[in-house]
């Protein structure tokens, strides 16, 4: 098991000239995630995030320095999550629970933050209800449900009138598929059917050629970021689809920034909708970026789980600001309702309601620019709320 804490402590004494000790005791926050395996990359954005923010704020935290402990949940694990998350709060003395990639995994922590009091801030996992499953919980990333819904009516606004979907057999797949199938239908829009694919599946022809049996006007697919998606995009390509006729649209996990060059170029054009791009045009993407290769090089582009963790550490900092400095967790959550801040991906809100992320979903495509692979924002939606938390208030 992979506890980093230390190391980060220790970096964040160093950007103190090794004063940090004599500010105060360190604040404790725990990180799940994935160190190692398949879904490494993810770990490390967050890693790489969280770390960013706090060398751009000396390494402290409400007046103290700040030691980050990490533990390896290596992919989709809902036990091992629970059970570290368990060992963070009993054991480690964690003020904040943060990380967690997958929704399996956020479920999972979910009750130990409730047993412990300890508020969680979700960076990443995407299905809907999670905040719902604790008071002690918040997300500053997004939902599946969120960043599908836009581009359903987008499409139809398009002139898109026949669909079918193709999705990842787990949470954030059935949301987005149920999220897409809703949107599209209540606009007008027919569906000719929709498949759900098994966890790591990487051999997709016959899905898609029973898509090209069927020849919707468009198909939908949500898959999680890295080889699936890899493989889909060469599948659907080999089979010639779009020269069948046939549109592709995907949420922004199929075009991953931290995966889209290995991707290559069967990802050129393609049309997602997502929170956040690396090419997304502020200043404070800028600064963002120019810091992240600043620190950890160029070989890595951050992607949306960096830009999350940039934003969680930010917003534990304001609602320790709120509460004077206290951890405790009803005071925290109630500071952390309603923040509202810019981020490297723009404005965003945490919504007092549901303690999710309210945000702009911008419709992007992906080009070539100076021999890159990026995706550019070319449409978007404001103030986007994940539709079936907000029905629920």
């Amino acid at each position: 098991m992979k506890t980093t804490g230390l190391a980060f402590a220790a970096a964040a004494m160093l950007c103190l000239g090794g004063t940090a000790a004599a500010a105060g005791t360190p604040l404790r926050i725990g990180m799940l995630a994935p160190f190692s395996g398949p879904y490494a990359l993810y770990g490390q954005e967050f890693h790489d995030g969280a770390a960013l923010y706090l060398k751009q704020h000396g390494g402290m935290i409400a007046g103290r320095p700040v030691q980050m402990i990490e533990k390896d949940t290596t992919g989709p694990d809902p036990a091992l999550a629970k059970r570290l998350a368990q060992e963070l709060v009993v054991q480690d003395h964690v003020k904040f629970l943060t990380g967690l990639a997958f929704s399996p995994n956020a479920f999972a922590a979910a009750s130990v933050a409730t047993e412990g009091r300890i508020p969680t801030v979700v960076m990443n996992a995407a299905a809907s209800g999670i905040t719902l499953k604790s008071p002690y919980v918040a997300r500053v990333s997004f939902t599946e449900a969120q960043v599908t819904e836009p581009m359903a009516r987008w499409i139809y606004a398009k002139g898109v009138r026949s669909a079918y979907t193709l999705v990842a057999d787990y949470a954030p797949g059935l949301d987005a598929q149920k999220a897409f199938d809703d949107a599209f239908g209540a606009a007008g829009g027919k569906l000719l059917g929709g498949v759900r694919t098994p966890m790591s599946t990487l051999d997709f022809s016959a899905y898609v050629q029973r898509i090209k049996q069927v020849h919707p006007q468009a198909v939908f697919f949500f898959l999680p970021s890295g080889p699936m998606c890899q493989a889909f995009l060469k599948a659907w390509q080999q089979a010639g689809m779009k020269q069948a006729g046939i549109q592709l649209y995907a949420t922004g996990d199929a075009t991953d920034d931290a995966f889209l060059q290995a991707t290559g170029k069967v990802a050129l054009g393609l049309v997602t909708s997502y929170q956040y791009s690396y090419a997304h045009p502020s200043a404070l993407n800028r600064d963002f970026i120019k810091g992240f290769y600043a620190d950890f090089g160029d070989k890595l582009r951050p992607n949306a789980f960096a830009v999350a963790a940039y934003d969680g550490m930010h917003a534990i900092d304001l609602a320790l600001a709120k509460t004077k400095g206290s951890t405790d967790g009803a005071q925290v959550m109630k500071a952390l309702a309603g923040l509202r801040f810019e981020s490297p991906r723009g404005p965003i809100e945490i919504d007092p309601a549901t303690r999710d992320i309210e945000q702009t979903v911008y419709i992007r495509k992906v080009e070539l620019r100076h021999g890159k692979l990026v995706n550019v924002e070319f449409d978007h939606v404001d103030h986007v709320l994940d539709p079936y938390e907000q029905a629920k208030h």
